[in-house]
């Protein structure tokens, strides 16, 4: 996302993306006031919940990167993509207040965001959809790497624009959909681990950066969900604002120690 749009704040969350798949989990989870008890019951198994967060994701990209193309300003590409995640607040807050008080206390603690509690059957859909997505990503490396000098650059290497962002679409909504619907909105990952590993290694070359990503974004996800299990109570701490209490001051003080951010 950072480097199809881009901008250093490019990511599922500023974009609305996990927004869009947590609007999506929210319908099947808390839908069942609309659409009906047994038809809540019927939608309401892994499989379902993968592909309802996953459309949820691709129909806001969609919306973005349609956006991207007639609207040429960052800033307010930005905008507009903030705009999207109030508008799929709105949303889920309408589903929120018909919900009855279980399918409300399901979705507030899947939104908690959690890497525990898994089945096996939930890790092989979640696996096989990780592995589909990160396949699509490598196979965009070169396309990645040649959008880093702009689009009109990319263009004279032979690349289709069109069918370019329609794959990063799909790869993006894959990944952004079913992590997003099994370990919740999970935020600051996203956003940060690029940069902490554009650091690291002194790199743009998405061969060097897909993998690292790959390495140290589990890495420091397994790190905060440690911190968030240390207490020694029967509570475990929300992990997502433990991401966001150990993550940010670690970009914060890597972007002032390097004086610039490589992008």
């Amino acid at each position: 996302m950072q480097t199809l749009f881009r901008n250093p704040l490019a990511g599922p969350f500023v974009l609305g993306i996990s927004s869009g798949a947590s609007l999506g989990a929210a319908i099947l989870l808390m839908g069942g006031a609309l659409v009906g008890g047994a038809a809540a019951t019927y939608f309401s198994g892994d499989v379902a919940l993968t592909i309802a967060a996953s459309l949820g994701s691709f129909l806001v990209l969609a919306v973005v990167v349609y956006v991207a193309s007639k609207v040429r300003d960052t800033l307010a590409l930005l905008i507009i993509g903030l705009m999207f995640g109030s508008l799929t607040a709105a949303l889920v807050s309408i589903l929120s207040y018909f919900a009855d008080s279980e399918e409300l206390q399901r979705f507030i603690f899947w939104t908690f965001g959690s890497v525990g509690n898994l089945s096996w059957s939930q890790v092989g859909i979640l696996s096989i959809c990780v592995m589909i997505g990160v396949l699509i990503s490598i196979g965009l490396i070169k396309t990645l790497n040649s959008f880093l000098l702009g689009e009109q650059y990319a263009i004279s290497l032979g690349v289709s624009i069109a069918r370019s962002r329609f794959w990063i679409i799909i790869a993006t909504g894959i990944l952004a959909g079913a992590v997003t619907a099994f370990a919740g909105p999970i935020a600051f990952i996203g956003l940060a681990v690029p940069h902490l590993c554009r650091q690291l290694f002194s790199s743009t070359d998405h061969r060097v950066l897909l993998p690292a990503v790959l390495l140290y974004g589990p890495i420091l996800l397994l790190l905060c969900d440690t911190v968030a299990q240390m207490p020694s109570s029967a509570y475990v701490l929300p992990i997502n604002a433990i991401t966001s209490l150990v993550g940010a001051p670690i970009v914060i003080w890597l972007l002032v120690r390097k004086r610039k951010m490589i992008f």
